[in-house]
């Protein structure tokens, strides 16, 4: 058990780069979906660069993390299997779950947008993008609480902070748009 720290350590550190490609690559999208809406030669020049940054992004990034911090968390576990008996491990692998299913939507999105196949807008990739924010909320507070009925008060936190988003979204939106007609 000496080095369950270093596993610990390892599994934060894929954790903490998955994240990081999870809220960056969306942001690409934004910008992916607005240069295809641009006239040539914008468009071909800035999807192209597009493109290879997000892929760049995705497959030497986000996914070897993804796929590390996975590793490690079934390691911690095998190390520590008693945390399987406590309800909050629970909750959170309940959020891990969800985690993967939006990096795998995600993934369909990259995919889409690779092919140039253009599905959604921009103002929704922009509301996508805090999907990971909220969900890694939620695991914070569970790993730092270690309780399953103390993270409601945390999810509730999440709640008003999705709303706080959605209102400074709308705001942003009211000011871009001015900006635009001005």
């Amino acid at each position: 058990m000496e080095y369950y720290n270093y596993i610990k350590s390892l599994h934060l550190i894929f954790v903490i780069t998955w994240f990081a490609g999870l809220f960056y690559i969306p942001r690409l999208f934004v910008y992916q979906i607005e240069a295809f809406h641009k006239s040539s030669p914008d468009k071909e020049i800035l999807g192209n660069q597009l493109k290879l940054m997000a892929k760049r992004l995705w497959n030497i990034i986000t996914w070897p993390s993804a796929i590390l911090a996975t590793i490690f968390a079934i390691w911690l576990l095998v190390l520590m299997p008693s945390w399987l008996q406590q309800p909050w491990m629970h909750v959170k692998l309940g959020f891990v779950v969800l985690l993967i299913i939006y990096h795998l939507k995600t993934h369909l999105f990259y995919k889409q947008l690779q092919r140039d196949d253009v599905r959604k807008t921009s103002n929704f990739m922009r509301l996508w993008n805090e999907g990971a924010t909220f969900i890694l909320f939620a695991v914070v507070f569970l790993v730092i609480l270690k309780s399953a009925f103390n993270w409601i008060f945390g999810v509730i936190g999440i709640f008003v902070l999705g709303l706080l988003i959605m209102l400074g979204f709308k705001i942003y939106k009211n000011i871009r748009s001015k900006n635009t007609n001005a």
